[in-house]
């Protein structure tokens, strides 16, 4: 598999699980009595968020991981610093944009950001031995 097709097959593999979280964050919500349209926007918001963040790191360390094998490691590392600060720069602006405008809840923003790591870690667990790019 190339690592174009491992890139977009993990994307989708966190986008499920996100989206599954996100429901259950949304159903505990609703059980507790804060359910609002506000946090149905945040998690939805924060669940694009958490996959286009992975989805564009997981490119950047691609076209590192390139530049590294034709010999620009200092150039591969840049590209990751670089990748960093504009996607953290970018979800800090949506963040805050999307909470002081008060369409979306922050806390339910923020949760689907927070499980990336752990649905990442699910899948890695019940990954195949050998089931590799």
């Amino acid at each position: 598999m190339n690592t174009r097709q491992f890139v977009l097959r993990e994307t989708a593999m966190l986008a499920i699980g996100e989206a599954i979280c996100t429901a259950v964050m949304i159903g505990i919500f609703a059980v507790g009595g804060y359910y609002s349209t506000s946090v149905l926007l945040g998690g939805i918001v924060g669940c694009i968020m958490a996959v286009a963040n992975f989805f564009f790191m997981a490119v950047a360390s691609e076209s590192a991981a390139d530049r590294a094998l034709s010999g620009d490691i200092k150039g591969g590392k840049a590209a990751i610093k670089a990748s960093f600060g504009m996607r953290m720069l970018g979800m800090a602006v949506v963040l805050i944009l999307f909470a002081k405008s008060g369409i979306c809840n922050p806390i339910a923003m923020v949760v689907p950001l927070a499980l990336a790591n752990i649905i990442i870690t699910v899948i890695e667990f019940f990954r195949k031995s050998g089931e590799t790019k």
